[in-house]
């Protein structure tokens, strides 16, 4: 990323806005973060797109959630136990817990939204496709079956981003396939939406009937407590912008900052410096439904062959300490981390990706490479790549649309050969999204199939281990996604901020100086 002083002087264009937003605030304690652009609906249910999570993680609750060490946590439940060698599963509900309208939650809304989840939710197929029955067995508790038991059950319901997020029963039922409506934006979060003003923000205010659980705060498990009155998620593209609004004090809170501004903010008492706990991988997504990447296994690899990762994380992240050209799915010091394969990681070898290409029928046909700049570390990467793939004879044509644009563009085949996005880090395999079949480039293939049912089944950590290790080998002979490298973003914050989330912004029991 090329930012430096003329870019933040630019971004000062963008501080008018900011004042006039700043005016506008109330009295009550408000706190303004800068995103990095226009979210989608705050459906998280149906959407993994992160900046829809980050709103909607303070509307929307889950059963469980993950704490520091990405464990799951109960959060709406309360306890649970397992049955029948793991085919049914009883989850006991908290009591007492409220909805935004005032009314309580019970097994009916759990039951409702998960079996829309099931059907439509972004990752809910990896769990609900066993289930043969999911019902209230009791006003708090719920009972699911399974045909089959799953390792991952809790860690795949304990994340909100494409996650079981609960909604009143109505709601839940009503919605069907359809992102539910701004009217309908009711969780049981510690905050509730108020009000969004199309790339001015989304409001939120604290929900006094909130109840937090006794855990104390860990990750984004334990308690949750609303500090101030309300929140505001601004849409600012330009990290410029975002920099220049938190330094002025326009803004308390921005994510997504550009890695060579990393060593200056570092020092600058203006702002405070919030590195991840754990890495993000950038994503190229390949389109296995149709197009000229559909099944050319070869030609994937050829793309793959031609790429020196390391170039594009340093264009991307700057310092060496902001990233790592790491082969693994997973990183060092987890529990999936795997060394299978990862030699065709980042060979950078453009005769021998000439070679795989010419073997694969390539004449030169433009791939079609669906790239966003609100996330310029996307843009980086792709520009990097589209020219080592031209140094290898392979034709990448970038189209650069705004994020909001590309969500809806990844979702139609047609439109697109391969697109660019990244991962956060996940618990369990089964919530990576490329392992979904129903996700935005459609890997399926029998050997995937095969293997996916088998993580599914297994609960036996060793053995579940030992398939990872296949699936990763498949990653790299597939080729259904190409992984950039581990990067450690960051985010800065207003200094007078404190108690903010080491796993990524969540605003509940943060407060200022």
């Amino acid at each position: 990323m090329r930012y430096g002083l003329s870019v933040l002087m630019r971004g000062a264009v963008g501080m008018a806005a900011a004042l006039f937003l700043n005016a506008q605030a109330s009295a009550a304690t408000l706190l303004r973060e800068a995103t990095i652009g226009e979210p989608p609906p705050l459906d998280v249910m149906l959407t993994t797109a992160d900046v829809a999570s980050v709103i909607g993680r303070h509307i929307f609750e889950t059963l469980y959630a993950l704490d520091s060490t990405y464990t799951p946590r109960p959060l709406l439940a309360e306890s649970d136990r397992e049955d029948d060698g793991g085919r049914t599963i009883v989850i006991k509900l908290r009591e007492g817990v409220l909805f935004h309208n005032g009314k309580e939650m019970t097994a009916k809304d759990v039951v409702a939204s998960m079996t829309r989840w099931g059907t439509y939710g972004a990752r809910g197929k990896l769990l609900m496709a066993a289930a043969t029955s999911v019902e209230a067995t009791g006003k708090y508790e719920v009972t699911l079956k399974l045909s089959a038991p799953n390792g991952a059950w809790k860690a795949l319901i304990a994340d909100v981003n494409g996650g079981l997020a609960i909604y009143p029963e109505d709601i839940a039922t009503n919605a069907g396939n359809k992102p539910i409506e701004q009217k309908d934006y009711i969780g049981t979060g510690p905050y509730k939406f108020v009000e969004w003003r199309p790339n001015r923000y989304v409001e939120v205010e604290r929900f006094d009937g909130y109840k937090p659980v006794k855990d104390k705060a860990d990750g984004f498990g334990g308690a949750r407590v609303a500090k101030f009155d309300k929140i505001r998620f601004i849409p600012v593209p330009d990290v410029g912008t975002r920099v220049s609004g938190v330094q002025a004090g326009d803004y308390d809170y921005a994510e997504m900052i550009s890695g060579d501004l990393y060593e200056s903010l570092s020092k600058d008492p203006s702002v405070q410096v919030q590195r991840t706990n754990a890495p993000i991988f950038g994503l190229f997504f390949m389109n296995s439904k149709q197009g000229i990447l559909k099944d050319n296994y070869k030609l994937r690899r050829a793309i793959q062959t031609a790429l020196d990762k390391s170039q594009a994380l340093r264009v991307a992240f700057g310092p060496k300490d902001l990233w790592n050209a790491e082969g693994s799915i997973f990183p060092k010091g987890t529990p999936w981390y795997s060394t299978e394969d990862v030699a065709n990681y980042s060979a950078h070898d453009p005769k021998k990706a000439r070679e795989l290409a010419k073997e694969a029928d390539y004449t030169g046909t433009p791939i079609r490479l669906l790239v966003s700049t609100n996330y310029q570390a996307h843009y980086d990467e792709a520009s990097v790549f589209t020219r080592q793939l031209a140094d290898a004879g392979i034709n990448v044509q970038m189209m650069v649309v705004d994020w909001a644009t590309l969500l809806k563009m990844r979702g139609q085949p047609e439109q697109w050969d391969i697109f660019v996005t990244h991962h956060s880090f996940s618990p369990d395999p089964l919530l990576l999204t490329f392992l979904n079949a129903s996700y935005p480039g459609w890997w399926e293939s029998p050997e995937i199939s095969s293997l996916r049912a088998e993580l599914i089944k297994s609960t036996d950590p060793a053995a579940r281990k030992s398939t990872w290790d296949k699936i990763q080998a498949l990653i790299y002979v597939q080729v259904p996604v190409m992984k950039v490298g581990d990067a450690y973003t960051y985010d800065i914050a207003s200094p007078k901020l404190v108690g903010l989330n080491p796993n990524g912004p969540a605003f509940w029991n943060v407060t200022t100086k």
